[in-house]
C-alpha cells in the first residue's frame, strides 16, 4: 500500500471511547476506550519497532520522521510523568509489558505473552524482510479510522455489545469483564480489577486459557442456578448478565469476589495448582478421565473443604468416589448423556452433617442411566472389554501397575505389549500354544486386559513364542514391571491363563476403583429425606388428601410413572410428591378432590391434542414447571401419561453432555 500512490488510504475499523470527565486545557485528555483496544495496541507495538528500525538504519538525519518524533507524536506525552507520560495504557495484565517495551527495560516476570509475541513478530518481520522504515511509516500514515466519542449518558456496554455482535466475537471472559467494570467510576474500576479480576486472570494464565475461563464461568453459573440449568458455553455472558440482574441488591464487588474465590478452586483442579500433593494426584487422575462434567459438583465440595465443612480425608474420599464412579461407568459402556445433570444437582442431595456418607448414598441410589456399576457388573465388563483401544488405556494400566506402590512407575516411558501377538498370521509355535481353536481365541482375547502388559522391549519381544518372551533379556522374567510378575512363573500362554490373569487384574481393579460399602440401615436413613435444607423425611401419611378415591387414583398413576424407566425415583416434599430422573419431570400436589400435576416444561413445548393442560406461566405454585393438569379419575390416566411422557423424554434428552 505504501508503494502504490493510487491507494490513498486503508480503513482499519472504529475506535469508540468515553471521555472520563472534565479536564483542563493544560492537562492530558483521558479517554476510556470501549472498542478498538487491540488495534491501538498493535499499532503502538509496530510504531515502537519502526522507531528502533529508523534509529538503526542511520537515515534519521535526512528523513522527515525519526524515532524521537514517533515516540513524542504517538507513544509518549513528553512533558508528563507517571502513567500520564504514556499515550496508551492497557489493563493490568498487559500494562507492564507494553511500558517495559517502550522504556527499553527488562521484561517483568509476569509479562503478557500476547504483547511480547506481537512485538517480536514485528521486529523479526522488519529485520528479515529488509523493509525500508520510511516506506513502512508511509504505509502506516495511510491507515484511517472512524472516531466515535460517547457521552457519559450513553450506555457504553450496550454499544460495546452491538459493535461486537458481528465479525470476530470477543471471548466470554472479555464481555463479562467489561460488563462488570464499565458501569463503575475509575477508582472503583481500578480497585475491583486489582483486587479480584487481575488475580483471576493470572490464575488462568491471562489470554492463554480463554476457553478454560469460559468453562469455569459455565460451571460457576450452573451451581448458582436454583434449577440446576447448565448454560451453553457460548451463552455464558448472557447467562451471567441475567444472574447479576437477578441479584440487583447484591453489590457487584461481592459477586466478583465470589467468582474470584471459586476460580481458585477451578484452577486448582483444571491447572493442578493444588499444593496438597495427595489431592493434586487424584485431581490429575480425574483430569485424565476428562471428567469435566463433574466440576460443578467438585467446585461446591471444594468450597466446603476450604471452609472446613468437610474434613480433608473425607474430601479425598469424595474425589476418589467421583473417579471410581466415572471410570466404572466408562468400562461398563454406560452412556454419558445424564452425567452433566447428575453432577449439576448432586450437591443438593448432600446432608452436610453427614457429608461423606450422604455423598456415597447419593451415588449408590442412582438408577439406570445414572447408576454406579456394582462389582459384579464391573468385573464382567472389565475382563472382556477391548482395553487396547480404550481411550483411557494408559491411565488404566498406570493405576493397576502403581496400586499400593510407593515408587510409582511412569507408564508413558513404556509401550503396551500384547503377550499373544497382534499378528493375524500366528507362527506354528503360537498356534500350538493356543490349541486347535487358536483363531477364535486370538480374535476374542487379543485386546483384552488379560493379554496386555507393559514393556520397554517391545521391538525385541515382537512375535516371539511365549517362553522366549519370558526368558530373554528384558523379558517378562527380567522386568521391573509388576504387571509382568505373574508371567514370569508361567510355562504356557493360552485361553486359561489369559482368563486367570484377567480375573486377577479385575480383583485389583475393584480395589483401585472402589464402590462404597454401606449397610441397608445407612441407606435407609436417607430415604425420603430432603437433604438440601435438612428438613424431616416425609411419607404418604403426611398428605391427608390422599384418601379414598384420590388415593386409588394416585396409586395407579404413581405405578405408571415409576414404570417409565428404572431410573425414575420418587421423593416426598412438604407440599407435593416429585418424580425425577436427573431432575423433576412431574410433581403431584394431592388435593381433596383432585391430583394437581405440574410438568416441568414451558407451556409452549407441550403437545396437548385433547386440551387437558393449563398455562401456569407466571402464576404462583409450589411445584416445578409451567404446565398444569388436573386428574380426578382413573379413566384420565392414559391421556395424562402421554403428557407426562413428553416431560420425561425432554429431561432425559436434555441430559446430553
Amino acid at each position: 500500500m505504501a508503494q502504490h500512490d493510487e491507494i490513498p488510504a486503508h480503513f482499519v475499523g472504529s475506535i469508540v471511547y468515553v471521555e472520563k470527565g472534565i479536564y483542563h486545557v493544560s492537562s492530558v485528555t483521558q479517554l476510556l476506550v470501549i472498542d478498538g483496544q487491540q488495534r491501538l495496541t498493535t499499532l503502538s507495538l509496530l510504531l515502537a519497532v519502526l522507531g528502533e528500525a529508523l534509529e538503526k538504519s542511520g537515515r534519521e538525519s535526512n528523513a522527515e520522521i525519526t524515532r524521537k518524533k514517533i515516540y513524542n507524536y504517538y507513544l509518549f506525552n513528553a512533558e508528563e510523568s507517571g502513567d500520564l507520560q504514556y499515550k496508551l495504557l492497557l489493563t493490568q495484565s498487559d500494562k507492564e509489558a507494553l511500558i517495559n517495551i517502550l522504556d527499553g527495560r527488562e521484561e517483568p516476570k509476569s509479562i503478557s505473552p500476547r504483547i511480547k509475541q506481537n512485538y517480536q513478530f514485528f521486529k523479526e518481520q522488519v529485520q528479515q524482510d529488509g523493509i525500508d522504515p520510511v516506506t513502512l511509516y508511509k504505509g502506516i500514515s495511510k491507515l484511517i479510522i472512524v472516531d466515535i466519542s460517547l457521552e457519559q449518558l450513553d450506555n457504553p456496554q450496550l454499544i460495546f455489545e452491538s459493535l461486537n455482535s458481528t465479525g470476530m466475537d470477543l471471548s466470554q471472559a472479555d464481555l463479562i469483564r467489561n460488563y462488570v467494570l464499565m458501569g463503575l467510576d475509575n477508582e472503583e474500576q481500578i480497585r475491583l480489577y486489582r483486587s479480584y479480576w487481575y488475580p483471576l486472570e493470572q490464575n488462568f494464565g491471562h489470554a492463554q486459557n480463554v476457553a478454560l475461563f469460559n468453562r469455569f464461568m459455565r460451571d460457576y453459573l450452573t451451581i448458582k442456578s436454583k434449577s440446576g440449568d447448565i448454560p451453553k458455553i457460548d451463552e455464558v455472558y448472557t447467562t451471567f448478565k441475567t444472574y447479576q440482574q437477578s441479584r440487583s441488591t447484591t453489590p457487584i464487588d461481592e459477586i466478583v469476589a465470589d467468582i474470584y474465590h471459586y476460580s481458585g478452586y477451578f484452577t486448582k483442579m483444571a491447572l493442578l495448582q493444588e499444593h496438597d500433593n495427595e489431592i493434586k494426584q487424584i485431581l490429575e487422575d480425574i483430569n485424565k478421565l476428562q471428567v469435566y462434567v463433574a466440576y460443578p459438583f467438585l467446585l461446591e465440595v471444594y468450597d466446603d473443604y476450604e471452609h472446613q465443612r468437610v474434613a480433608r480425608d473425607d474430601f479425598i474420599a469424595i474425589l476418589k468416589l467421583v473417579e471410581s464412579y466415572v471410570f466404572r461407568r466408562a468400562i461398563c459402556g454406560i452412556p454419558t448423556n445424564s452425567l452433566n445433570k447428575i453432577f449439576a444437582t448432586l450437591a443438593r442431595e448432600i446432608d452436610k452433617k453427614n457429608y461423606l456418607e450422604s455423598v456415597q448414598v447419593a451415588f449408590l441410589q442412582k438408577g439406570a442411566g445414572g447408576r454406579f456399576p456394582r462389582d459384579e457388573e464391573f468385573r464382567a465388563e472389565f475382563v472382556v472389554k477391548n482395553m487396547y483401544n480404550f481411550r483411557n488405556r494408559n491411565y488404566l494400566l498406570s493405576k493397576l501397575e502403581n496400586y499400593e506402590r510407593k515408587e510409582p512407575v511412569n507408564v508413558e516411558e513404556y509401550t503396551i505389549e500384547h503377550i499373544m501377538p497382534q499378528n493375524e498370521l500366528l507362527s506354528t509355535t503360537w498356534q500350538q500354544e493356543l490349541g486347535h481353536d487358536w483363531k477364535n481365541i486370538h480374535e476374542k482375547y487379543l485386546h483384552t486386559i488379560g493379554n496386555l502388559t507393559l514393556t520397554g522391549y517391545n521391538p525385541e519381544l515382537s512375535d516371539r513364542p511365549f517362553r522366549e518372551k519370558r526368558n530373554m533379556e528384558g523379558g517378562f522374567a527380567d522386568s521391573p514391571i509388576r504387571l509382568n510378575r505373574g508371567l514370569a512363573r508361567l510355562e504356557n500362554w493360552n485361553r486359561e491363563e489369559i482368563e486367570k490373569r484377567a480375573q486377577a487384574l479385575a480383583n485389583v481393579a475393584i480395589k483401585v476403583w472402589a464402590i462404597p460399602a454401606l449397610s441397608q440401615q445407612a441407606l435407609a436413613k436417607y430415604s425420603g429425606i430432603e437433604t438440601t435444607n435438612g428438613s424431616k423425611g416425609y411419607t404418604l401419611a403426611d398428605y391427608p388428601s390422599l384418601q379414598g378415591n384420590m388415593r386409588k387414583v394416585f396409586e395407579h398413576l404413581r405405578r405408571r410413572i415409576l414404570n417409565l424407566d428404572p431410573s425414575v425415583r420418587e421423593e416426598y416434599k412438604k407440599m407435593y410428591i416429585a418424580f425425577k430422573t436427573i431432575t423433576n419431570f412431574v410433581d403431584i400436589e394431592p388435593q381433596a378432590k383432585r391430583l394437581s400435576l405440574s410438568l416441568n416444561m414451558k407451556f409452549s413445548e407441550i403437545n396437548d391434542p385433547k386440551d387437558l393442560c393449563k398455562d401456569l406461566t407466571g402464576k404462583g405454585h409450589y411445584t416445578n414447571g409451567d404446565v398444569g393438569i388436573s386428574v380426578t379419575s382413573l379413566d384420565q390416566i392414559d391421556d395424562v401419561m402421554d403428557l407426562i411422557r413428553q416431560s420425561f423424554e425432554k429431561h432425559w434428552e436434555d441430559g446430553d453432555v
